[in-house]
């Protein structure tokens, strides 16, 4: 979760836990105007204390891997749903003019069988994570209403990019091929998912946080959407490997077809467009772990790469 305050600039609050890496933020340590604190957004004690200096808060706090959610999804409830409960109820105790931009993603409207998502359609989730991510939403807007709390819903599609925890699909695929390890795919590959380079997603939350409307949702798309097969032909190919590296593994329960949002209301109301043409950034990625071999292999283990992670035990 970041906060954005006049006096400090970004205060950070981390649990640290498995997704952290503390190496991250090296760059930021001499730098006055950011601070972080190692603590819990379900810590009411911790986020009334540092509420009174903020001018706004943007959730990013989740847990989001959707096979870590069919194993055990009580830490999607405690961070996704929670969490989110404990931001607004001290907002409202003690800032209410604090602004809140909650992050969310496209997964919580489900699967896209026709068209592309609008921010009035129904949300029907399908996996756990989704469910927890639609639920603090419905928080966040109800807050709107009954409190008239200044907040904002940010719907996202898939965000790859440098430093992206090596369990998401890119990462994983562009590792365990660099390791000369089978890819897995879920099923045959098919299940359609649209991506955004993170810094195009970065530039679209700066955006609302300073000019979108109070009780909005915002879908946020680039409007890349690729088969899950074809994306890790893609990474092969621009590492010169083969596709028989390819495994089709058993698919994971309840597993989304295909995802797609509909982004109009953020281009025509507040001008946003993505800046990162898919294969460019792509490219741009992969040769990002290539370079950083030190960097994600400090945090692999085999539970991280496993090809089917929904069925360990977390």
């Amino acid at each position: 979760m970041l906060e954005k305050c006049n006096n400090i600039g970004i205060i950070n609050v981390d649990k640290c836990s498995y997704g952290s890496n503390i190496n991250n933020l090296q760059e930021y340590e001499s730098d006055s105007r950011y601070r972080l604190i190692k603590g819990d957004i379900n810590d009411a004690a911790l986020l009334r204390e540092l509420i009174n200096g903020v001018d706004v808060v943007v959730n990013f706090a989740s847990e989001t891997h959707v096979d870590r959610s069919i194993a055990n999804p009580w830490p999607f409830i405690e961070s996704n749903v929670s969490g989110v409960i404990t931001i607004l109820e001290t907002s409202r105790k003690y800032k209410p003019e604090t602004r809140v931009v909650q992050i969310s993603s496209d997964e919580a409207y489900g699967d896209a069988t026709t068209g592309a998502f609008s921010e009035n359609d129904r949300l029907t989730p399908s996996s756990p994570y989704a469910a927890s991510k639609a639920a603090a939403d419905l928080f966040v807007l109800a807050y709107h209403r009954t409190y008239k709390l200044d907040v904002l819903v940010l719907r996202s599609t898939n965000n790859f990019g440098p430093y992206q925890f090596p369990e998401k699909f890119m990462p994983k695929t562009i590792i365990r091929a660099l390791k000369g390890l089978p890819i897995p795919i879920y099923g045959k590959g098919t299940n359609v998912r649209d991506w955004i380079y993170v810094k195009d997603f970065c530039e679209a939350i700066d955006l609302t946080l300073h000019k979108g409307k109070s009780g909005e949702i915002y879908n946020v798309s680039a409007h890349n959407s690729y088969r899950n097969i074809d994306v890790a032909k893609k990474i092969l190919e621009l590492l010169s490997l083969d596709h028989s590296l390819i495994q089709f593994v058993e698919d994971r329960p309840g597993h989304d077809k295909k995802y797609s949002i509909d982004a109009t209301k953020i281009s025509s109301e507040l001008g946003w467009k993505p800046r990162y043409q898919f294969d460019a950034a792509l490219k741009r990625t992969v040769e990002w772990y290539v370079n950083n071999r030190k960097w994600w292999e400090l945090i692999i283990d085999e539970n991280v790469l496993h090809s089917t992670p929904w069925k360990l035990k977390w």
